[in-house]
C-alpha cells in the first residue's frame, strides 16, 4: 500500500489578488468624486459668469444716454421755463424697447429730493426729436431714436429747478440726476446751473 504525504501550501496570490481590486475601487470612487466636484464647480462658475453677463448688459445697455441738457423753454409741455429742464437723449446701443411709463427720475438739490415718472402731466415728458409731439405713456422708446425729454424741477415743498430761490444767501450751482430705465440701468447726470435764462446749457 503507497502512502502520499500532502502538504498544505500557503498561497497568497489570491489575497493578494483581492487587495490590488481593492485598490483599483478605492481609485474609482476617488476619481468619480473628484470628477463630480469638478462638473459642479464648472456648472457654478458658468452659472456665475452668465449672470454676471446678462447683468452687466442690463446695467450698460437698458439704460439713456444724455447728449445735452438746457433750461427749458416749457412750450410744448406746459412746464414754467424756471422749473423745469430739457434733455436730449437716446437709449443705450444693444437697448430693448422700453414703455415711458418705465421710466423715472429723480432730482436732488439742497432744498430736498423731486421723483417723477415720465408719461405724466405732473412730472416727465418725452417726444421724438424729429416732430416734439408729446408721446403717451404706453408708447415704447426705440433703439437708435433720438428724442427729447422734460423734466419738472418742482413739487411736494422741493424746488431743484433753475430759478430755485436763494436760501441762506446762496442758491444751488449744481442738481444730481437720475434717470432709472425699468429694470434696465440707472443714468447720473450732474446739472450745471450757470444761467436761469431758458436754452442755457446745464449738461
Amino acid at each position: 500500500m503507497k502512502t502520499e504525504a500532502r502538504e498544505i501550501q500557503d498561497d497568497k496570490f489570491a489575497a493578494i489578488g483581492i487587495g490590488a481590486m481593492i485598490v483599483f475601487i478605492a481609485l474609482i470612487l476617488v476619481a468619480a468624486v473628484a470628477a463630480a466636484v469638478i462638473i459642479q464647480t464648472a456648472e457654478k462658475l458658468q452659472q456665475n459668469a452668465q449672470t454676471t453677463g446678462e447683468d452687466t448688459s442690463k446695467n450698460l445697455a437698458g439704460k439713456l444716454l444724455v447728449n445735452a441738457g438746457f433750461v427749458s423753454t416749457g412750450e410744448q409741455t406746459g412746464f414754467n421755463a424756471g422749473d423745469s429742464y430739457t434733455l436730449y437723449v437716446r437709449l443705450a446701443p444693444g437697448s430693448k424697447p422700453v414703455k415711458i411709463s418705465e421710466i423715472t427720475f429723480q432730482l436732488m438739490c439742497s432744498s430736498g429730493i423731486i421723483e417723477g415718472t415720465f408719461g405724466t402731466p405732473t412730472g416727465g415728458q418725452i417726444a421724438l426729436l424729429d416732430d416734439g409731439i408729446i408721446l403717451q405713456g404706453a408708447v415704447e422708446l426705440q433703439p437708435g431714436q433720438p428724442y427729447v425729454l422734460w423734466i419738472l424741477a418742482v413739487g411736494g415743498g422741493a424746488d431743484c429747478g433753475p430759478e430755485q430761490p436763494t436760501v441762506d444767501g446762496g442758491r444751488d450751482t449744481t442738481v444730481q440726476l437720475y434717470l432709472h430705465v425699468g429694470t434696465g440701468g440707472t443714468t447720473y447726470e450732474v446739472l450745471t446751473l450757470g444761467s436761469d435764462v431758458a436754452g442755457s446749457e446745464v449738461i
